[in-house]
């Protein structure tokens, strides 16, 4: 399988991925906890049928220390017991919002309520900037079919 365009070959693509991924690394040194944005990324990926993203945050979490019966069940959180409060809050925030389309209000403010029960107001602007993120970069790779499979932690590391 290949790719309908070469991203890593366009100018306009690179210096437009550059920002995007600059606004993740606001997101990444944010006080909300890097197990739980992986979490996310994960669960907006498969939602979104982008097998890049799935791969890419299923490497990151596992390399990060997540363990693989907690990246197995993401999919399935609502009927897992191995997610804190805290990360079901954000999973249905992630959900919720995710699926803008699907839902005519949009995300609910039952669901907000519950995410800030576990979040302050810095880390709640980190969950909304996570998930938008992650749609933006699930939309890119979906359109051009970008191949899933080979990602390695830490090829996009910045130096």
């Amino acid at each position: 399988m290949e790719a309908r365009l070469n991203l890593f070959a366009s100018p306009a693509a690179t210096k437009a991925m550059k920002h995007l991924i600059a606004a993740g690394n606001a997101t990444a040194d944010s006080a909300l906890p890097l197990a739980t944005q992986e979490l996310m990324r994960l669960r907006a990926s498969q939602i979104n049928g982008c097998g890049f993203c799935t791969d890419m945050h299923t490497k990151d979490a596992a390399a990060a220390g997540e363990t693989a019966q907690r990246l197995h069940l993401v999919a399935a959180w609502r009927e897992a017991n191995v997610f804190t409060d805290a990360e079901r809050a954000a999973l249905e925030l992630t959900e919720q919002g995710t699926r803008i389309a699907d839902a005519a209000g949009g995300v609910t403010d039952e669901a907000w309520a519950n995410a800030a029960k576990y979040y302050d107001e810095e880390q709640l602007t980190a969950l909304v900037l996570t998930i938008t993120l992650i749609n933006a970069f699930n939309r890119v790779n979906v359109i051009v079919q970008q191949p899933a499979g080979d990602y390695v932690p830490g090829m996009f590391a910045h130096h």
